[in-house]
């Protein structure tokens, strides 16, 4: 019998049921793991237009014995629809929204990749809603636009096509088949250890959505830039990254730990873009024990056996 490999969440379509919600005016495909009364995480997938709840719920779906955790496909991805725009303002406002549909006065806000943009985003627009922050594989402008840049161009692993590179990057994708074109072309980048079947596997999973990714690469990253107001953050936060991450490197996760006052690092020495996959057994101990930290014992159900 062939062994069948499992494909990585990072970049996959959900497989799982959502509920159909409306936020704002779209209806956006949400799951809630966990039980009520629980404190309420919700997280922000990465890559608009390719990523989905998938990676949130396998990777912070593993808090839901402890924490109520809300997953959702962003306005523009995966399941959810595409009505009005896709900026940060809009995405940010949906965030709200969901906190007031799920009832949470406070929320853990999480996300990695893009989705720390998004985190990052709301905990500097709607602070008072924030109580703690857990970001992964993230920046806080968008100079790691060069630094990728860079690291493509010196990978040894594969040579980059830098036209199809450039399209992607800069938000000029002509169409979904075009997306799928251009992003097996930078995928080889991502995981610690390179899999060409790997690669192959997430192509065929990732769900395509070109004009959210087209927006969020030609409209918002140009000006994307929080440095100024990290210092404003009180939430407790968390850091983690990998080593590797050839996207948004170490030293944009170093400059946000050192913006946000008391922030903490964690580096995944064996890990690429995806630590939570990569090294998914300490990445999980890292970010639990965080919250145990941060969030009372009190608020825990006791539903840990």
């Amino acid at each position: 019998m062939t062994e069948q490999k499992e494909v990585s969440p990072e970049f996959a379509a959900a497989t799982t049921t959502a509920q159909l919600v409306e936020i704002n005016g779209n209806r956006l495909a949400v799951e809630v793991l966990g039980p009520e009364g629980a404190p309420v995480i919700i997280t922000h997938h990465g890559a608009p237009g390719l990523g989905s709840r998938a990676e949130p719920r396998a990777s912070f779906g593993r808090l839901a014995d402890e924490y109520r955790v809300v997953v959702f496909d962003a306005r523009g991805s995966g399941e959810s629809e595409g009505n009005g725009e896709f900026s940060h303002e809009q995405w940010a406002a949906d965030i709200d929204g969901l906190r007031e549909w799920i009832g949470a006065e406070t929320i853990i806000m999480a996300g990695g990749s893009y989705g720390g943009f998004m985190s990052l985003e709301y905990a500097t627009r709607y602070p008072e809603r924030v109580r703690a922050l857990v970001l992964r594989d993230t920046a806080p402008d968008n100079t790691h636009a060069a630094l990728a840049r860079a690291n493509a161009l010196a990978s040894d692993r594969v040579v980059v096509d830098m036209e199809k590179f450039d399209r992607i990057d800069d938000g000029r994708v002509r169409d979904d088949d075009d997306l799928r074109d251009c992003w097996r072309e930078i995928l080889p980048l991502y995981d610690f250890v390179y899999d060409p079947e790997a690669v192959e596997r997430k192509v065929a999973a990732t769900p395509y959505r070109y004009e959210a990714h087209n927006y969020a690469f030609s409209k918002n990253l140009p000006n994307y830039d929080l440095k100024g107001v990290l210092p404003g953050i009180t939430a407790p936060t968390l850091v983690t990254v990998g080593r590797t991450d050839w996207i948004t490197p170490v030293s944009c996760s170093e400059t946000i730990a050192e913006l946000i006052p008391d922030a903490r690092l964690a580096i995944f020495e064996k890990s690429g873009h995806s630590p939570q996959i990569e090294e998914a057994e300490a990445w999980t101990a890292t970010v639990r024990a965080f919250l145990a930290e941060v969030i009372p014992t009190s608020e825990i159900p006791a539903t840990r056996e």
